[in-house]
């Protein structure tokens, strides 16, 4: 396996891997990774379609990309995706996927076409006030202090990052701003979490500075990700033939390891009340999702709380994960991750409006009407002033197929479910669907007095507690996670959010589908180079953007400096005077 860049190898066909007659596949799971790594073996791999498995221990596919209506209970998205417009990866797969709603084109061309259409902006990033506009009016009010904190963390390197919080390079120059409201809402971040995983972000998307006080830097999918990736990916597979068994647990995988060689030997399954087991050749790819951001998920109903339930228990991601990685120091530590779920828990809730009596409270949020078909809030509004860090987002409606044309999907979800409420005096986590909808209902401006007429009949409220949802941002070295394909491995790799695979980011969709690519791409030797991480860290162009942007829009002549570095700053100005550096630094603002 390796790299490319450009467009040189983007449109060719890879020859059939050696030998791939021979081979059949086994993956473990059914979330992005693993039909990405499906829909690689059929595509690129040229694997038979009857030679390979896939396991799930639901009863449908998606992982965490769900979204379903459950009979008597609601519409439930666990949580929501967007997508940038390099998620070179994602891409590359999905022009081959067909679109099941419109015949003769792809998936992306029915995503391109949207999002040019309809491009994503906010029109009202946060509020405060129960609904009032916050007015962060997309600056992101970093002092100059702040902004040295952020860019030490840019260039140090990733060794001195290991098992660092981030609280341990910022402090509240950096939490009081609204680069870290904008930051930690969107991306799901706490101070404790990884410093690392924090660099990582901000250099994957340094080229999105710009666009993430408004999220226009962001697009989505027509309806929730189910109905959008997942559904078309799977019939993709179905139509290959590939074999699908649902609600079969893998328990473990067993490995003959020794010092330069490790080959998977043996599959335990359960299915039905019963353990069997599948014997592995050399020739039998397995495809291993370990761990998993939505396992002990529990759902609540309008009129019951969201049950917790951190125990880790058989069959599950991280059990399963705990079992394999005993046979090897190359298979990860899963403990580095799951180890206290109070530290990487968050819910979310699914609010159905019934009638139009909540509308006018988000239209005047959002200055848009939600049944227009086109961008709604385009992301998350962050309630500045939420006790629970509340935050909400309606996407285009509908979100499903199936949705009633007058009734509204808006998405729900808090980083603090342990505290209380600051109309509901109760933490999140007790509250029942309706109670979430009414403290979601006081901070959009719904008076008081009609708040719990208004949370019990005109909506439907489903809330989902999820106690390892961030655990892939907990502290960890290079070796927490196992590489996509651990040295020495002959016949298996790990995909999935807690894979390692370089330079790309946790969280998102991108980085899931390139472990599966990059794990199909390594077993068979396909002769096709994986996209690299879009290279935006690199570009100077980018760098100076993104670093005038975070000053919001003040150059860097502005910054308050003694008077040593004010010399030194007039010498190399007057070094560069009548270049192209100069010219470059004007252009970008940046003097």
């Amino acid at each position: 396996m390796y790299y490319s860049s450009g467009n040189y190898e983007a449109f060719a066909h890879p020859k059939k891997p050696e030998g791939v007659d021979h081979k059949s596949a086994y993956i473990i799971g059914t979330g992005l990774a693993a039909l990405s790594a499906a829909c690689y073996l059929v595509r690129d791999g040229q694997m038979k379609g009857e030679r390979i498995h896939i396991f799930e221990k639901d009863p449908i596919p998606g992982g965490a990309c769900d979204g379903f209506e459950y009979p008597g209970v609601g519409y439930v998205m666990r949580g929501g995706r967007e997508m940038d417009n390099h998620f070179e990866v994602m891409w590359d797969l999905f022009h081959s996927i067909p679109s099941i709603e419109t015949e003769g084109v792809s998936v992306l061309d029915e995503y391109y076409w949207l999002n040019k259409e309809d491009p994503n902006y906010s029109l009202c990033r946060a509020t405060v006030n129960r609904g009032q506009d916050a007015h962060t009016d997309k600056k992101y009010a970093v002092s100059d202090k702040a902004q040295m904190e952020i860019m030490r963390l840019f260039f140090t390197p990733d060794e001195e990052l290991y098992d660092k919080r981030i609280d341990e390079y910022f402090d509240d120059e950096v939490f009081d701003s609204n680069f870290w409201l904008y930051w930690r809402t969107m991306f799901a971040f706490e101070n404790w979490h990884s410093a690392l995983e924090m660099k990582r972000y901000i250099k994957r998307y340094i080229h999105h500075i710009g666009g993430l006080p408004d999220f226009t830097a962001l697009r989505f999918t027509k309806y929730n990700q189910y109905e959008s990736m997942i559904l078309p990916m799977v019939k993709y597979l179905e139509n290959a033939g590939v074999v699908f068994h649902y609600n079969t647990k893998v328990v473990n995988v067993e490995f003959d390891v020794t010092s330069n060689r490790k080959q998977a030997t043996r599959i335990e399954i359960e299915a039905e009340g019963e353990t069997r087991f599948v014997d592995l050749t050399e020739d039998d790819l397995v495809f291993i999702t370990n761990g998993g951001c939505v396992e002990n998920s529990a759902m609540g109903s309008q009129n019951t709380p969201a049950p917790y339930i951190p125990e880790i228990k058989p069959g599950g991601g991280w059990d399963m994960w705990r079992r394999i990685a005993a046979q090897s120091p190359d298979f990860g530590n899963p403990d580095k991750f799951c180890y206290d779920s109070e530290l990487c828990n968050w819910m979310s809730a699914t609010v159905e409006t019934l009638d139009q009596r909540i509308i006018p409270y988000i239209t005047n949020i959002c200055k848009r009407d939600p049944f227009t078909g086109k961008v709604v809030t385009g992301g998350i509004v962050s309630v500045k002033d939420s006790s629970w860090l509340l935050s909400w987002t309606i996407n285009r409606q509908p979100q499903f197929r199936s949705q009633p044309k007058d009734h509204c999907l808006v998405w729900v979800y808090a980083l603090f479910n342990d505290r209380p409420g600051d109309y509901v005096k109760k933490p999140m986590r007790d509250c029942t669907g309706k109670e979430i909808c009414m403290e979601w209902l006081y901070h959009i401006g719904v008076p008081e007095n009609e708040i719990e007429e208004l949370a019990e009949n005109s909506a439907n409220t489903v809330p989902v507690m999820m106690p390892y949802i961030d655990a892939f941002f907990m502290p960890r070295n290079d070796t927490d996670r196992p590489k996509v394909v651990p040295d020495g491995a002959v016949n298996f790799a790990f995909i999935g959010q807690f894979a390692e695979t370089a330079r790309d980011t946790i969280f998102t969709t991108e980085y899931s589908m390139r472990t599966g690519m990059e794990a199909v791409y390594t077993l068979l030797n396909v002769d096709r180079g994986v996209p690299e991480v879009w290279c935006s860290t690199y570009d100077v162009r980018d760098l100076l953007n993104a670093t005038v942007k975070l000053r919001d829009g003040e150059p860097l002549t502005q910054m308050k400096l003694g008077i040593k570095e004010k010399i030194a700053v007039k010498k190399a100005l007057d070094f560069i005077k009548n270049t192209d550096v100069e010219k470059l630094l004007k252009e970008y603002h940046v003097i």
